[in-house]
């Protein structure tokens, strides 16, 4: 990436006075006993406990910084267990934190403040971060006809879980369909991120949840493929491309430049099991 005007720290991103409530009082972490497909779900409850099913830590990383899950310069020297060994999680905050409110941006920030907590806590992370202008794609609206469906789920029903049929997340299919009962344009942004070839930034100016539904679509960029197999992405070739399937909601891409966080991970511990 093209390195312009950046400061750089040690870090844990909460704020002090947000520090002090915002974090969980107690977890139980254990190694998980399957790695299956579909065995996988992160679940926050309305009072800010956290309950994870076959976790790996990227995801907890990717879901703390916004930042891909995927292999990305944005998160650089990240240990291979982080992204191979799953856990079981089981964390519960002091006082009810009352996430099942109408202002989903308040309840993402929350999010991001117990995961950033559980992080240094229980897996001793830390992080050095850089703020680079880089190139990005903008995702913006195609017209001024809106084609986003708005969800039937309210905002105050919608608490972020990763189960097929659960909010704030895409369910896992051929080509990675934008299929969703509860997202916000956020959501969609940080999910396309895995598979593209720059970072995608929201431009839209669109706020609320939304249903979508759509056919998979050719990856612009793949992580590597697991040992033994041959991953040149010829699979996909039958799909369609991203941008015809962004269409169909009214939604494009086009290239630009934005400030953006990019980590280094300076420690992580695998935690004993509690």
């Amino acid at each position: 990436m093209i390195p312009s005007r950046f400061f750089t720290v040690f870090v844990l991103l909460v704020l002090p006075s947000l520090a002090r409530t915002q974090q969980f009082a107690s977890a139980v972490i254990k190694p998980s006993v399957t790695s299956a497909a579909g065995a996988s779900r992160l679940q926050f409850l309305p009072n800010g406990d956290l309950v994870c099913r076959s976790v790996p830590v990227v995801e907890l990383i990717g879901l703390a910084y916004a930042v891909p899950e995927n292999p990305t310069p944005r998160l650089a020297s990240l240990p291979e267990w982080a992204v191979r060994q799953r856990f079981d999680i089981e964390a519960k905050t002091a006082a009810s934190l009352n996430l099942d409110t109408k202002d989903i941006q308040a309840q993402r920030r929350t999010i991001a403040i117990l995961l950033q907590r559980l992080l240094k806590d229980y897996f001793g992370l830390v992080l050095r971060v850089k703020t680079v202008t880089t190139p990005v794609y903008a995702l913006t609206l195609s017209g001024s006809k809106q084609k986003l469906m708005r969800s039937t789920i309210s905002p105050r029903d919608c608490i972020l879980d990763t189960d097929s049929d659960g909010c704030h997340s895409f369910a896992i299919g051929f080509g990675h369909p934008l299929n969703a009962r509860g997202v916000d344009i956020f959501d969609l942004a940080h999910y396309l991120e895995n598979w593209t070839d720059l970072p995608v930034v929201d431009r839209t100016a669109t706020t609320g949840l939304f249903a979508m539904h759509s056919q998979g679509w050719q990856p612009m960029n793949l992580p590597p493929p697991p040992p033994g197999a041959s991953g040149n992405g010829a699979e996909f070739a039958s799909l369609s491309t991203l941008s015809a399937v962004l269409s169909n909601f009214g939604l494009q891409l086009h290239r630009d430049k934005e400030s953006l966080a990019f980590y280094v991970v300076e420690r992580l511990d695998q935690p004993n099991a509690r």
